[in-house]
């Protein structure tokens, strides 16, 4: 597989790792959404400690508000993480 293959599954793999963990395998809920930032993205949100950080982050993700943050809206997420990432890295 190529890189972005690779990254595509690793994406995937992460997402999947945590969804279902109370319920629906299809979507994270809050508890395993902050269970994922801390375990997967560390110190690069930083907060993932904080409980209405990752209140805001949630509301914000979850944009059907269903109370769930499904694989589309964790990949905006992720999306807009990476933009940011890039921008900040590129200007170096």
């Amino acid at each position: 597989m190529s890189d972005v293959q690779n990254a595509m599954a690793l994406l995937i793999g992460s997402f999947n790792k945590y969804a279902g963990r109370e319920g629906d395998n299809n979507t994270l809920s809050k508890a395993e959404l902050k269970e994922l930032l801390h375990n997967e993205f560390g110190d690069l949100l930083g907060k993932a400690s904080d409980k209405a950080a990752v209140d805001r982050l949630f509301e914000g993700l979850d944009a059907n508000k269903d109370n769930s943050v499904d694989f589309k809206e964790f990949i905006h997420m992720v999306t807009c993480l990476t933009v940011m990432c890039h921008g900040h890295f590129a200007k170096k």
